[in-house]
This record gives C-alpha cells, structure tokens and sequence, in this order.
C-alpha cells in the first residue's frame, strides 16, 4: 500500500496564497448584481381616476423601478376597507382619508397604523348643491334637504363646520341616499344638496349635464375645516422592516406628483390607459380640479409636498371631536403622521 506524502508548510502557504488572491477579482462581479426588488403591495381606496395620477406616473415612468420596488396596485372598498387591508397586512401600503385612520386608531384593538405622506393638504369635502334651488352659500342651507350617501366621510367634519359657521342644523334636513343614487338624485331636483368629495360629485354632475353654472360647490375647506385629505398609509411591520422600501416608494410618489404639476394632459394620458372606460376631459378635469384645490394649497407652496403642519393637525383633531368622542385618549399627531419617510424637502418643494 502507497503512503501519501505529508502536506507541507509550502503547499499550504500556496493555497492560502491562491485563495486570498482570488477574492479581490470576485468582488467586482458580485458588486454589479442588481439588487433584488422589494414587492410591495398598494392599495387604493377606489376605483382608478384622475386624481390618482401620481400613483400611476410612478409606475408608468419607471419611478417605482428606479427606487428598488415592485409596486402591485389593488382596489379596496372605500378607506375604512383600505385601512383594514393595511392593518391585517393584506396590504402594505395604501391611499386612505387620514382623518378616518383618525378615527380607527381611536378603536378598540386597532394596529399602530401610521400616514407618512400626505397627498391632499386639504381635504375634498363639500356640500355640493344646484343654484337654481336658491343655493350659493351653507347660509342658504336653511330650510333644503341634503342628501347623505352611505359611508359618506364629508359628513362626518358636517358638525364642526355647522359650529363654525353658526349655522342652525335642526333646519336642514339630512336624507340618508344609497351611494349609487347621490349625484341622480340631485340632478333629477329629489333633494337640494348633496354631501360628497368636490372633484368626484361635482365633476360626475357635470358630466350628467347639469350645467356648471348651476352646481355651487361649497368647499368645507373654504368654510374653516382644517382637515387634510388622503394620505399614504403603512403597515407597521413592513416599515419597521423595508424602510428603505417605505422611503423609495415615497420617493417615486412625490417624483410623479412633480410630473403630474407640471405635464397635467400627460398624467392624464397614462391613467386613461388604464382604465376601461375613462374619458379624457372629464379625468383632466378631476385632476386639475384636485391640483388646485387640495395639492396645491398655500402651505404645499410654503412647505412642500407630503408632510403636515402639527398645530393645524392639532386643530383638525378638535374639528374631528365634534362628531366623534375619542373612546381612548386624544392621539397627538405623532400618533398618526409619521414624518421620517419623507424624502428630502428641497424634492417636496413646488417649483
């Protein structure tokens, strides 16, 4: 039987050699592998619309990609069903009226969900009535029939903008309406008022063809409500694990609000191109209405895109009280905005 020589010192050194040289010349290889893509799944509160074009830029212009996200879009039923999606997890992010994330976390057993974007600085309620009933101002109110429509948000900041604007409640009369029926209704003349979003009642009444000379679209904002609208959403798990995927995402939304500012019939274009049936003036419309009105607000203008002011949110929340008690302690607006997602100002600012 052979022997087998003994290892020596030599041939080992060599070895060693060998390998040690070889690791610098694997470096640069395994440095140009592309990062793998976070998945991240987005919820919308509804339906796709104009409105939601910043949503659809970052995905059709390759925001989203160029941050390091996957981004897969959903429906949900409306923003309590968003916010339940983000809380269970189904979703990791979402696009809900942050005063109704207000409003659930103040429920019994709720996740720590948080907003860290805010994408209308003001929010869309309104109280949208036909002047040919003899309305132009809440003052002309007294004595109509408002149409409510089932899980109607605005009617919900409907107190304290009674109280600010001292007007007497026990003369309006409140018509609870099927959500399908609200804007036929009020063109067929069955009620004088309707509660609603501005560019959703208003703009799907004009398209009925009611004149728009005849709609008076009262804003509440326009009448002391300090509220902010739809914010980004985020399930506390994902943040505390992907923040860096938290942070890209809102990234590539603020990149494609700039794009939707400044290119409106653009935006408008790649929305339309995914939708079944959207139709280009009355999705430009919605989103010109909503730049205007609730993006584009003298604070945005001041303070840039996607953050919030702690002492108007302050005021909000008081607003909120009017119509709803707080169950466990009034939350701090800390407690619902978180501001450590947001990308650097000098990109929020408005040019």
């Amino acid at each position: 039987m052979r022997m087998r020589r003994p290892v020596t010192l030599l041939a080992l050194a060599l070895v060693a050699a060998f390998v040690v040289a070889a690791v610098p010349s694997m470096s640069p290889a395994l440095a140009d592998e592309p990062k793998r893509s976070v998945a991240v799944m987005f919820a919308l509160d509804r339906a796709l619309d104009g409105s939601m074009a910043p949503v659809v830029l970052a995905a059709s212009r390759g925001l989203f990609g160029a941050e390091g996200v996957t981004v897969t879009t959903t429906v949900a039923k409306g923003s309590p069903d968003a916010i339940a999606r983000v809380a269970s997890g189904e979703a990791d992010m979402a696009l809900a009226d942050i005063n109704e994330l207000i409003r659930y976390r103040d429920t019994q057993g709720s996740q720590p969900v948080k907003a860290v974007f805010v994408l209308f600085n003001r929010a869309p309620y309104a109280i949208i009535a036909r002047k040919s009933r003899g309305i132009n101002a809440l003052a002309d109110l007294d004595g109509k029939t408002l149409g409510v429509a089932e899980g109607d948000l605005s009617i919900r900041l409907w107190p304290a903008v009674v109280k600010q604007n001292h007007l007497k409640p026990e003369t309006i009369k409140l018509s609870r309406v099927g959500a399908a029926v609200r804007e036929p209704i009020l063109s067929a003349g069955q009620v004088d008022a309707v509660s609603g979003f501005s560019y959703l009642s208003a703009i799907n009444l004009r398209d009925r063809g009611v004149p728009a000379g005849d709609l008076a679209v009262l804003r509440f904002a326009d009448y002391g409500c300090e509220a902010y609208g739809h914010a980004v959403i985020v399930n506390p798990g994902f943040a505390a694990h992907q923040p860096a995927a938290v942070k890209g995402v809102l990234r590539a939304l603020t990149a494609g609000l700039q794009l939707a500012i400044k290119d409106p019939e653009g935006a408008v274009a790649d929305v339309l191109s995914r939708m079944d049936d959207g139709a280009r003036e009355l999705e430009l419309e919605r989103l010109q209405t909503v730049l205007a009105d609730n993006v584009l607000t003298a604070d945005v203008r001041r303070d840039g895109i996607g953050g919030i002011d702690p002492a108007r949110f302050e005021r909000a929340l008081d607003q909120i009280a009017e119509d709803r008690k707080f169950v466990h302690r009034r939350p701090q607006p800390a407690d619902i905005f978180d501001d450590s997602f947001l990308p650097p100002v000098d990109s929020r600012l408005v040019n």
